[in-house]
């Protein structure tokens, strides 16, 4: 017995350090790296196929949603890459006479992003607030369209660009997944020296060009697109590019989780015949 009473404090110390971590395990918030030895880098995503790996030069945040993995740069104060996979259940969903109507929904400032800017900052600046991952994509259900329109998601894109043949190569996305059934989605802008910056404290990077990278994992199959930030004067299928291409321009590494004989394969394709054929309404 006196032995039980001279070990007691003891067991009640043990439990009382084990409750709190269970408490603080359970308020961590919604932001994660790929593995416990990537966190002091701040990095990196997920050993997934949703990891992008970025240059060190960058400044980058991760940061989770409910679809979408947000590679934010606090810096530029816009996405360095925005990634997400898309199936044919999620487009069914957007598609349907019940989906969400992005009228509803007002661009926010993503609290869990550093530095991330508010709706208002792009006033004024002749940009629009391009989404990285279309809302088209997300109409399927209510947090995902909120997440949609969060401004860690966003970036300065012209009219002519966003609302052109950019456009044309979301709605092909879109398309292609009901047949395709998975696709792994990259998008983000080509971040370059010396950006143009708008905003209140002309502190908001405006990219000169933007990137989008498509990967059909049962199918083995990928494309990639880059246009500049202004009028695309040629078809959504003349931008058609590699992801190696896309690697070169920004430094990034995407699909590094397969193995490498699988993935130099993959980077070098481009052929948009290889997909289904969409025809854009002009």
């Amino acid at each position: 017995m006196k032995r039980l009473l001279t070990y007691l404090p003891l067991m009640l110390v043990l439990l009382a350090g084990c409750q709190g971590t269970a408490e603080q395990g359970q308020s961590m918030p919604d932001t994660f790296y790929a593995s416990r030895q990537d966190r002091p880098r701040n990095n990196t995503a997920g050993d997934d196929l949703l990891l992008v790996k970025l240059p060190e030069r960058l400044d980058n945040q991760v940061v989770r949603h409910k679809v979408l993995t947000i590679y934010y740069n606090k810096y530029y104060r816009i996405p360095n890459c925005v990634a997400y996979e898309l199936t044919s259940t999620m487009t069914s969903m957007a598609d349907a006479p019940d989906s969400e109507n992005r009228d509803n929904y007002q661009f926010y400032k993503d609290d869990k992003a550093d530095n991330c800017p508010d709706w208002w900052e792009y006033k004024g600046s002749d940009y629009t607030r391009g989404h990285m991952a279309p809302a088209m994509d997300m109409r399927g259900s209510r947090q995902t369209m909120q997440d949609c329109f969060l401004m860690s998601n966003i970036c300065p894109q012209t009219e002519g660009l966003n609302d052109g043949e950019w456009r044309h190569v979301e709605e092909a996305v879109h398309t292609w997944s009901r047949s395709v059934k998975r696709l792994i989605v990259f998008t983000g802008p080509i971040i370059t020296n010396n950006m143009k910056r708008i905003g209140k404290h002309r502190d908001i990077a405006v990219p000169e060009a933007f990137f989008k990278v498509v990967y059909a994992p049962d199918q083995n199959r990928t494309i990639a697109f880059i246009m500049e930030n202004k009028k695309m004067l040629n078809s959504w299928t003349n931008y058609a590019t590699t992801i190696d291409e896309v690697e070169r321009r920004t430094g990034y590494d995407f699909l590094s989780t397969l193995d490498d004989p699988v993935e130099n394969v993959l980077e070098t394709k481009e052929n948009i015949k290889d997909w289904p054929k969409y025809y854009p309404r002009r």
